[in-house]
């Protein structure tokens, strides 16, 4: 059961992959890369501050920051114990793939994915009751996700377990951050 669940994933990984086209590569490449999304991260930390002024929201910076690093600690323990090896450098599959990048580091699960969902779901939690739109910044994890695939380093189910430990760890953390800091007026917390 569990081989015939690797060659599905490994048959997925190599269907997804190769959809794409040289006409997109930059973009998925650009997308990849941490550094692109910088101005999400600042607009995170805009909406923190202006929603819970300087004290609060200083707080759910800190506690945002929290997350993201446990979550990657999280991450690279769990890489470092199985040990995957990406696809791009499993030398059958990656003849098969169109691969952009050559990271050596492990591939399960993917820390793209954990750490994108882990923030993100804090900052939703914390941002949803004064506006809605916070919603669409889950286009972020979403599109970075379907980059660690579409440079070939990352199998469909290193994303999904990434996305799944990622979004767990945002609500955790979050429920954590409202039952140690007491409501005070003027700082709603939900």
């Amino acid at each position: 059961m569990l081989e015939t669940l690797r060659q599905w994933d490994m048959d997925l990984m190599v269907y997804l992959n190769n959809l794409g086209t040289p006409a997109f590569d930059n973009f998925w490449v650009f997308v990849t890369q941490i550094e692109s999304w910088i101005p999400l991260f600042l607009l995170f930390t805009f909406l923190i501050f202006r929603f819970y002024g300087k004290k609060q929201g200083l707080r759910v910076f800190l506690w945002a920051l929290f997350t993201f690093a446990l979550t990657l600690l999280l991450t690279d323990v769990t890489k470092m114990w199985v040990e995957r090896l990406r696809p791009n450098n499993v030398a059958d599959l990656a003849q098969q793939l169109r691969v952009l990048q050559y990271p050596e580091s492990f591939s399960f699960f993917s820390g793209h994915a954990s750490t994108s969902f882990a923030i993100t779901t804090f900052v939703v939690l914390a941002i949803r009751r004064f506006s809605k739109w916070i919603y669409l910044t889950y286009l972020w994890p979403l599109l970075f996700c379907a980059s660690r695939i579409y440079v070939g380093v990352h199998y469909p189910s290193d994303i999904l377990v990434g996305t799944l430990v990622g979004f767990t760890m945002g609500v955790v953390y979050y429920r954590l951050y409202t039952s140690t800091n007491k409501k005070s007026p003027g700082s709603p917390l939900s």
